[in-house]
């Protein structure tokens, strides 16, 4: 490829001065010396290393279409307000980081840095400042997680299927996650069991629905139909992890209710107690202990009022 002049990607010249640090033209004979000695030719496979040690650290101007994201990158979900942020400094300052890439037949993979690219895309850019690395398969799928992983605005979500990759494709253990990404074990440990959330769940993380603290305390509800509702729940009522700890709290030991008379069983002794006043022509009550026994009173006003209460039960002689 072509390498172009300005900016990053100089021209040769640009890098190394031949006239300076090669000296590569003939130089006169020197009188003390023999008429027959020549100069010595230059030799250019030695030049051509050169360049090449040179090629190596400089960045290269690559056509954004000859371009690919990794496949296996980390990172799902992208910003667009970020995006648009990166797109407008990038009109500003052009792209200050160079991508990392690996050449992968005619086109080039890209290592760390598919942000810069998307929004160099956006930035309505034709080529933008690479490195080309040679790695293996293993060594590109590190590098982009742990470039990835790194950076500050991977939701928790891709950050723990990050190290989930790493642990998984890799059989690496936790301590060596930790010590690739510059974490501690136990925030390893954490992020994966994120993870065990059920997939709408996980969704409100991704989208900061739901903090990580929202689903720690989620994560002690085994109940996979429950734990979804009440996720729904907390991001529809904005819950603080304090109140969300109450309402798991709740709803993993609900309060039993107290046994209640059934509605038609306090109506049935309404109606009786009703019955009874009539019938007596004063007021009477029905006065329960439990649902098996209690007492009945009848009020009265006078020795003839009781006259004709006990005339009434058929108690007079």
């Amino acid at each position: 490829m072509a390498v172009k002049r300005g900016g990053l990607g100089k021209g040769l010249d640009s890098l190394i001065s031949l006239s300076d640090d090669l000296d590569l033209t003939p130089k006169k004979e020197d009188k003390k010396s023999s008429s027959a000695e020549k100069p010595k030719e230059v030799n250019k496979e030695v030049v051509k290393e050169v360049v090449k040690e040179v090629k190596v650290h400089e960045p290269l101007m690559v056509k954004l279409r000859e371009i690919e994201p990794n496949r296996d990158q980390p990172r799902k979900e992208f910003d667009k307000e970020s995006l648009e942020e990166l797109k407008d400094s990038i009109l500003q300052y052009g792209v200050l980081q160079p991508l990392v890439v690996v050449k992968k037949g005619k086109y080039y993979e890209i290592v760390a840095g598919e942000r810069r690219w998307r929004a160099a895309k956006l930035a309505g850019l034709k080529e933008v400042p690479v490195i080309i690395k040679e790695l293996n398969e293993r060594e590109i799928s590190e590098v982009s997680l742990i470039e990835n992983i790194q950076r500050e605005n991977l939701n928790p979500i891709d950050e723990a299927l990050a190290f989930r990759q790493l642990l998984d494709n890799y059989s690496l253990k936790q301590e060596d996650v930790a010590t690739k990404v510059g974490k501690s074990r136990a925030y390893i440990t954490n992020s994966t069991r994120l993870l065990k959330l059920p997939e709408n769940v996980r969704g409100y993380v991704a989208k900061g629905e739901l903090s990580t603290g929202h689903a720690k305390v989620l994560l002690g509800v085994e109940d996979p139909a429950l734990l979804e509702n009440l996720a729904k729940d907390i991001v529809e009522h904005k819950l603080s992890v304090r109140d969300t700890e109450k309402l798991v709290k709740a709803a993993l030991n609900p309060k039993k209710p107290k046994p209640e008379i059934k509605l038609d069983y306090v109506e049935h002794f309404a109606l009786l107690q009703d019955k009874l006043t009539n019938r007596m022509g004063t007021k009477v009550e029905i006065k329960r202990k439990n649902n098996k026994a209690g007492k009945i009173e009848i009020a009265y006003f006078s020795n003839e009022e009781l006259e004709r209460i006990l005339d009434i039960i058929g108690l007079t002689e």
